[in-house]
């Protein structure tokens, strides 16, 4: 699968735009935060959302006697509460520049919601706020508050599935063979967790609605996005950790589903087992990340979050097999997990200067030229 979608040449979807120098860059020299910030930004929050589900699941009580949970719960509580806070600070960071963007520089957001990868990650900071409702720790399923913000998070999720589906099959710009990448698979993953989160609520209907919605269309965009049709737009070098994505969305809906059926169950085995495969078959082709590992980007943030999905999966697959294999399975993709996030941050913290890089191939800000 990751051969068939090497085979586009990595450059085309940006290369035939007008260069940064011929467009915003040329009015003025605009090298604003805002102008170089994108919705790409927020998988810093999905990681980091993610991390904290991750160790509220792993600090749950179980009966399996190999669980991390009495390990987890030597840790003081401060310290979750710490992960969520910081969580919850960078979304909210993000969203307000994300807001500023959109009321003054309302041209660069008009051409990221046209561009194939930008429109995507428009799900994202809602994604992570539904991430947080199920891993906060002042708040239970049952609360009336909980359930007001689970519909005010899944609103604007609905609402782009109905424009960004609707797109995919009559707009023939915007068919999905001519559209589909990977990232594409954020648009399944937020229904996933959308339902994921209603099914703890005990809003069934609600839960198999999104992720009927979710599980349709993910089949759809995994059979285009194996077979990869000549028109398709493929991704710059440097977005290539996006392709993690393949393993989040199988985990996600193993999640869901098992919450939906209260129990990890055949069905949510066979995807657990589906992104394990994916998983394997992006590890061993290091080749494919090269280019996108020379200099580093917010891209790399893209690597943590499909991995903490995983981790989260394969926790609840112990806590149903209680094997040996099963466990060693948890504790190896968390660990791997937490390293990976740790890893983020620090190179975050070291390399400032190239968090808003001007050659950054997601930066919309140069395709404002081409929608005026």
């Amino acid at each position: 699968m990751v051969q068939t979608l090497q085979k586009t040449p990595p450059e085309t979807p940006l290369s035939s735009l007008p260069s940064p120098s011929t467009t915003i860059f040329s009015t003025g020299t605009d090298f604003s935060i805002l102008t170089r910030f994108h919705a790409g930004y927020f998988r810093i929050s999905l990681a980091l959302s993610s991390q904290a589900l991750l160790w509220k699941t792993l600090a749950e009580p179980t009966t399996n006697p190999l669980s991390l949970s009495t390990l987890i719960q030597t840790i003081p509580s401060f310290a979750f509460i710490l992960l969520w806070s910081l969580a919850l600070l960078t979304l909210s960071i993000l969203c307000l520049l994300y807001l500023a963007r959109c009321l003054l520089k309302f041209k660069n957001v008009r051409a990221e919601l046209a561009h194939h990868v930008g429109m995507n990650y428009l799900f994202a900071p809602w994604i992570s706020f539904l991430l947080l409702l199920q891993s906060s720790p002042f708040m239970r399923p049952s609360n009336q508050l909980y359930r007001v913000l689970w519909c005010v998070f899944s609103v604007p999720i609905i609402a782009l599935d109905v424009k960004i589906y609707g797109h995919w099959f009559t707009q023939g710009k915007k068919y999905l063979s001519m559209v589909a990448n990977p990232t594409s698979q954020i648009t399944v993953i937020g229904n996933l967790v959308g339902a994921r989160a209603a099914a703890q609520m005990g809003w069934t209907e609600s839960a198999v609605c999104m992720f009927s919605l979710g599980i349709a269309h993910y089949l759809v965009l995994f059979v285009t996005l194996y077979q990869q049709f000549l028109g398709s737009n493929s991704l710059p070098a440097m977005l290539r950790p996006v392709f993690f994505l393949f393993i989040a969305a199988p985990s996600m809906a193993s999640l869901a589903w098992c919450s939906i059926s209260k129990t990890f169950d055949t069905s949510c085995k066979m995807l657990f087992f589906l992104s394990l495969f994916l998983f394997a078959s992006l590890v061993s082709r290091p080749a494919l990340f090269k280019r996108s590992m020379r200099r580093f980007s917010v891209a790399w943030w893209a690597y943590s979050f499909p991995l903490t999905v995983l981790a989260l999966t394969a926790t609840k697959y112990a806590q149903e097999v209680k094997g040996v294999f099963s466990n060693v399975l948890m504790l190896v993709l968390s660990v791997l997990s937490v390293l990976v996030t740790l890893a983020l941050m620090v190179f975050t913290a070291i390399k400032t200067n190239d968090i808003l890089p001007h050659e950054d191939p997601f930066a919309c800000s140069s395709l404002v030229g081409s929608t005026n």
